[in-house]
């Protein structure tokens, strides 16, 4: 089974690049699933309903997002579905350590059509990032619901240790823990020995002249002066991040992950 996740999609230009490479890549790797990170795809924060539908458009399964999750409003009413529905809303997760009560769901279970079953679950990281509860306990908490045996998690964190450990944690567990948030490839890509594929992070499919993903002046500014300003989304130089896991779909097993870093 290969199994294919693209990196946070950032802006037009991350939509953009994802969209030129997209159909070779799944064409020429027979990718059976295919999970994008989204949280910020709407002009670098959060995500709206239309570009959730335009990803899935794109042929994603799930849509997996972050700490942006909440910046457009409209995605509230988008992702309050119930947890048996078969819309495409529901396919779309926020971290699942979030507080009780919060929209939407933090994993999401599916078959494909030759019968395969997988599970997506999201989670966000504690270190330097906003409150929220236990990763490490909550990933527990998910498995014990999660009956399929090809599982990916989304750790969206700040800190490479704390991805890392989750890594160790969930290895012979689950079939990928794959970083995402730093916006920054990075080059450890391999198979724990249990099985388990792992990168710290996949890295953006955005605008790589930039200050991930930001017009690189205005954050310059920022570091400069100490002043606020408001933010956009660069475009220049866009690159599509993602990795190809190769897994036995009856084990869950991963025997191969391969970095993808495409530009135009």
């Amino acid at each position: 089974m290969n199994i294919l996740f693209v990196g946070d999609v950032f802006g037009s230009a991350g939509r953009h690049i994802v969209r030129e490479h997209l159909p070779h890549v799944l064409e020429t790797n027979s990718v059976d699933l295919l999970v994008i990170n989204g949280e910020n795809a709407a002009g670098g924060f959060g995500i709206t309903p239309s570009i959730a539908e335009e990803i899935f458009d794109m042929g994603a399964h799930v849509i997996t997002t972050g700490n942006h999750i909440w910046d457009k409003r409209e995605i509230f009413e988008y992702m309050t579905v119930p947890a048996d529905s078969h819309e495409r809303s529901r396919r779309i997760i926020r971290p699942a350590n979030y507080a009780v009560g919060t929209p939407g769901f933090g994993f999401y279970q599916g078959e494909l059509p030759d019968g395969q079953q997988y599970a997506v679950m999201n989670l966000q990281g504690r270190v330097f990032m906003s409150s929220c509860d236990d990763p490490f306990r909550k990933a527990d908490e998910l498995l014990s619901q999660i009956t399929a045996k090809v599982v990916l998690l989304d750790i969206h964190a700040e800190t490479t240790s704390e991805k890392v450990a989750l890594g160790w944690y969930l290895d012979g567990r689950i079939t990928a823990v794959l970083g995402t948030h730093t916006h920054i490839p990075t080059a450890d890509a391999r198979v724990l020995p249990n099985g388990t594929a792992f990168i710290t992070d996949v890295g953006m499919s955005g605008p790589y002249d930039s200050v991930i993903g930001v017009e690189t002046e205005l954050v310059l500014n920022r570091f400069l002066t100490g002043m606020p300003g408001k933010f956009e989304a660069a475009k220049g130089n866009p690159k599509m991040c993602a990795v190809l896991i190769g897994c036995d779909g009856a084990t869950g097993r991963a025997h191969s992950i391969q970095q993808i870093i495409l530009g135009e």
